[in-house]
């Protein structure tokens, strides 16, 4: 049985080249691991930034399932090499759904990062959303990899 992952993003990827990407990594990641992804909701573009952020956030929260272990994107989390991300998704419990959760263009509102188990890093750089999901969909098939040992990743 394939371990499940789930990944929840704000917004949809609108721009070709994002969504030719993220396919591209969702494909190849399906060889290993199920992969749900739930698109909640743009937030109302005439709040002002917190309030659009706070009604993003009470959708991701109500899109969260209790088996569902979420993790937080966010330029201020732990950066993790990509060995440590493999790791730390092998340690945990089979039951258990990894929960990757990705803001939209003004990341995630706290209500969001406080319901998290970790709130991880993919860098210092702040990106925009669209990108930070490619990447993240790019390390787990990279961590993916790593733990069965495919020559994908070089130290």
């Amino acid at each position: 049985m394939l371990k499940p992952l789930r990944l929840i993003a704000v917004g949809r990827l609108k721009t070709p080249f994002w969504k030719a990407a993220a396919a591209h990594y969702v494909e190849r990641l399906a060889r290993w691991r199920a992969l749900a992804v739930s698109e909640v909701k743009d937030g109302d573009p005439a709040l002002p930034v917190e309030q659009r952020k706070n009604q993003e956030g009470r959708a991701i929260l109500a899109a969260l399932a209790p088996r569902d272990i979420p993790f937080c994107l966010d330029e201020h989390g732990e950066a993790l090499t990509s060995r440590a991300l493999s790791r730390l998704l092998e340690a945990l419990p089979a039951n258990a759904r990894p929960c990757f959760i990705v803001g939209g263009a003004y990341g995630l509102d706290p209500t969001v990062i406080a319901a998290g188990r970790r709130v991880l890093a993919l860098g210092p750089l702040t990106l925009p959303h669209e990108l930070a999901r490619v990447v993240l969909l790019e390390q787990m098939y990279r961590a993916e990899a790593i733990a069965r040992g495919i020559p994908y990743h070089h130290d």
